[in-house]
């Protein structure tokens, strides 16, 4: 497990919170899209195909702070587009942190190195930095030489300089497990906190639409890095019965609720990796007024072969405090590797 005591316990007291409210549906993380520019163009993006005069736009500090209020979440993940470009960022995370929220900054880091000295390292504070594999795989995957290289200099200035590190990691078609547990490894070796990983989301405006797995290669894939890293001691960024989903033992609707999407257009419907479903006015309205049960494997074609967090760490997490002994014995085994698949749930 790579969070941090601090954080699983505010996290923990928020569900069990909830829960005895009686509350249905609830946010664990927000998922805020101040402004969609970039300074890379990835083959595995659908973020970056919009007009300039949308690729301008970006939402203010109070905007921002409002959406947080409005949420309410524990933890938000800043992305984007590069959050670094926003002009306005240190300003906004700063707000963040004085309301005590757990900050994840997603960078591809190639302004982090000149951008650092605007933050002050705090545990509400970590820097995610995108890397999908060593250097050839990371570099192919953003379209870019060098990026990779660059980035591993930033995070080791980052955590020579005191500030928490975590690495975000998409695979795609043609990863081995091989080499997913040596890029594990290699980042381990660099001192980061932990690594979130999870499958590519097949964006429909995404430039390569050749880069994505289909689910049973998934769960094969994931299957096969766990059986490889079980004696690794890799710290992970998701709880224990997600890693379980991801290796294809668990059968889970999707709840998106639990990571709603703030960005320029307003709040996403159902989530940040759909994107022509349109967008509500308030965190209100997209929780109260969304068909969530349109959403999901078995449930929208377009879901089919998703396995990504902001459908399925809120449902592994509602699974945990149903069967808190299950999620204990994930977390101390660690995901199961052979036998059959979990069933798919049936198509509605």
């Amino acid at each position: 497990m790579g969070i941090p005591l601090r954080q699983s316990l505010t996290i923990l007291s928020y569900v069990v919170k909830k829960r005895l409210q009686g509350v249905e549906r609830y946010p664990l993380v927000l998922m805020l899209e101040p402004l969609f520019r970039c300074n890379l163009a990835c083959a595995g993006c659908g973020k970056i195909d919009y007009p300039e005069e949308i690729l301008d736009r970006q939402l203010s500090p109070a905007e921002c702070m409002a959406a947080v209020d409005e949420c309410g979440a524990p933890v938000v993940s800043i992305a984007g587009g590069e959050p670094l470009i926003h002009k306005d960022m240190p300003a906004i995370v700063r707000g963040f942190i004085e309301r005590k929220k757990f900050v994840y900054l997603c960078t591809n880091a190639l302004l982090l190195s000149r951008r650092m000295n605007e933050y002050a390292p705090s545990p509400y504070l970590t820097f995610s930095v995108h890397l999908d594999g060593n250097r050839d795989r990371h570099d192919a995957s953003v379209c870019r030489t060098g990026v990779f290289d660059e980035a591993v200099k930033t995070i080791q200035m980052a955590i020579h300089r005191r500030f928490r590190v975590t690495i975000n990691c998409t695979l795609f078609q043609g990863e081995s497990a091989p080499e997913v547990a040596a890029f594990h490894d290699d980042v381990m070796a660099l001192g980061v906190e932990g690594v979130t990983i999870s499958p590519g989301f097949s964006y429909q405006h995404a430039p390569q639409q050749d880069v994505f797995m289909q689910r049973n290669a998934s769960k094969q894939l994931f299957r096969n890095i766990f059986k490889l890293g079980k004696k690794h001691g890799w710290r992970v960024n998701h709880s224990s019965l997600f890693l379980n989903f991801l290796a294809g033992n668990e059968t889970y609707r999707c709840t998106p609720w639990g990571n709603p999407t703030r960005n320029v257009f307003g709040w996403q419907r159902p989530c940040y990796l759909l994107v022509d479903e349109g967008y509500a006015p308030t965190f209100k309205a997209l929780m109260e007024e969304t068909h969530w049960d349109r959403y999901g494997t078995g449930n929208n074609p377009k879901c089919a072969n998703c396995m990504a967090h902001c459908g399925y760490e809120a449902s592994a997490v509602n699974d945990a405090m149903r069967h808190p002994l299950k999620g204990l014995r994930v977390s101390l085994q660690g995901p199961r590797t052979d036998g059959p698949f979990a069933p798919e749930l049936p198509s509605n």
